[in-house]
């Protein structure tokens, strides 16, 4: 699954994990994407399966059905 949302575009963030001994790695956090039935469309009464992130879906941004 890709880890973007298709409300808001929110994708990963990448930086460095840092370890005790300041030995830096890469890592990258992705975001809380969850695969939600919502009504989507002109009239919004189609259900469509879309990628959402659940700052989205708390702020109520999407209409779940």
């Amino acid at each position: 699954m890709a880890a973007t949302c298709d409300v808001c575009g929110k994708g990963p963030s990448f930086g460095h994990s840092i370890s005790h001994s300041h030995r830096r790695t890469k890592r990258r956090w992705n975001p809380n994407i969850q695969r939600v039935r919502a009504l989507v469309g002109p009239k919004g009464v189609t259900p469509k399966r879309v990628n959402v992130c659940t700052s989205c879906l708390k702020a109520g941004k999407v209409v779940t059905r």
